[in-house]
């Protein structure tokens, strides 16, 4: 097993949390790491606040948000990069949801919800409340499933912060033009 040192203590914190798996816990987690495959929840959450004239700017938001993330982390920084996840490297690891292909830098599930809910908090509070909580569990789930790095998840949440900030100024600076003040 290959483990730089760079890399020595987000092993060891990912060793340290393989000894809180629990089956109830392990199903909260699939439910949650579930959610955030290909981003669909957060796509289909932004569709439909996008199809509701109250929510309209908000749903607008979000899919900017997401496309901004998905040229961001899957175009750009996941190939740039181009780390092993943990589970590549040590493969002692029983893991419990299948082996993802792609690298590991940033964590897609994590930056995803973290771009969405900050755009949903940033339009809507209350709600996205609960988006970054979720968005929160999404990046203990990856951890907790051995398939990404602390930093990962970190790197995740920073970014994702910024996509969704982003996709609200984005939003914004759409909807001073005549078009989009027309339907944002």
């Amino acid at each position: 097993m290959r483990k730089g040192n760079a890399m020595a203590w987000e092993f060891t914190f990912l060793d340290w949390l393989q000894g809180f798996h629990t089956p109830v816990l392990t199903r909260i987690m699939e439910a949650v790491t579930f959610l955030g495959e290909a981003g669909w929840f957060w796509i289909l959450l932004g569709i439909v606040l996008l199809c509701t004239r109250k929510y309209r700017f908000c749903g607008a938001a979000i899919l900017a948000a997401l496309l901004l993330d998905l040229v961001l982390a899957n175009m750009l920084l996941k190939p740039l990069v181009a780390r092993d996840r943990p589970c590549w490297i040590n493969r002692e690891v029983e893991l419990l949801v299948r082996v993802p292909r792609d690298y590991s830098f940033p964590s897609g599930h994590t930056m995803a919800s973290f771009a969405a809910a900050s755009a949903l908090f940033l339009t809507w509070r209350k709600a996205g409340i609960w988006a970054l909580l979720l968005g929160a569990l999404m990046g203990i789930s990856r951890l907790y499933f051995y398939v990404h790095f602390p930093t990962d998840v970190l790197a995740g949440v920073i970014l994702g912060i910024f996509c969704g900030a982003a996709g609200v100024w984005i939003m914004k600076k759409t909807r001073q033009t005549k078009l989009g003040n027309k339907y944002l």
